[in-house]
């Protein structure tokens, strides 16, 4: 890259190895922006995702008009790094989130009731959300050949838990909800979206 171009890095890695990355474009003279996404496949081919950037505000400026022709949201949370912390904090969440629409769809079904309409109804109140908006009725119908795989979940919510140590931060429920995340892959399941959780509770009766 020449001296003044902006590297805009959309992957998940640990805030470390952002710094570092950081650091080795400015010694060439190169602006780096860490632009982590959320939103998925669907995300990307819409123009809707969420992007969480770190780095200079200069080279973000120049960097958003691009950036928003495919996003709904890009902003900057603060320096190098600030964009994986906080697309951390989008993975934690997601990760209860899932493990929480699972067992409530599970406890359905066991209950006789009739999962779609239950969703219905609970989806316009409080806990409603877009896990359980997009993928209820995959759920509900045993479909896991699409999303966001359980292999690449965990390899996130394992850089959550490092962070974690590193920063002191509590983060019980994400910690049993990786290890459940193991439970699928040993189900064979490592490359089923993420809210393949259910699978685990249905698998166990």
């Amino acid at each position: 890259m020449t001296n003044g171009a902006i590297f805009v890095d959309h992957t998940t890695v640990s805030a470390a190895v952002t710094r570092e990355l950081y650091e080795a474009a400015d010694a060439r003279q190169i602006s780096f922006v860490d632009a982590p996404i959320s939103g998925g496949q669907a995300g990307a081919e819409n123009g809707q995702l969420s992007i969480m950037c770190g780095g200079d505000a200069g080279a973000f400026d120049r960097a958003l008009p691009i950036m928003e022709v495919y996003s709904k949201i890009c902003r900057r949370l603060g320096d190098s790094g600030a964009g994986q912390m906080t697309k951390m904090c989008n993975q934690i969440a997601i990760a209860g989130l899932v493990q929480g629409l699972s067992e409530a769809l599970h406890f359905a079904q066991k209950a006789g009731l009739d999962g779609r309409d239950v969703v219905e109804v609970i989806s316009q109140g409080a806990a409603g959300s877009w896990q359980m908006a997009n993928r209820y009725e995959t759920m509900l119908d045993d479909k896991f050949d699409h999303g966001f795989a359980v292999d690449w979940m965990r390899k996130d919510l394992g850089i959550c838990l490092n962070t974690a140590n590193e920063i002191d931060a509590s983060l019980p429920v994400t910690a049993l909800v990786d290890q459940f995340y193991k439970d699928v892959q040993k189900m064979g399941g490592g490359r089923w979206d993420t809210s393949s959780l259910i699978k685990r509770l249905n698998s166990a009766g």
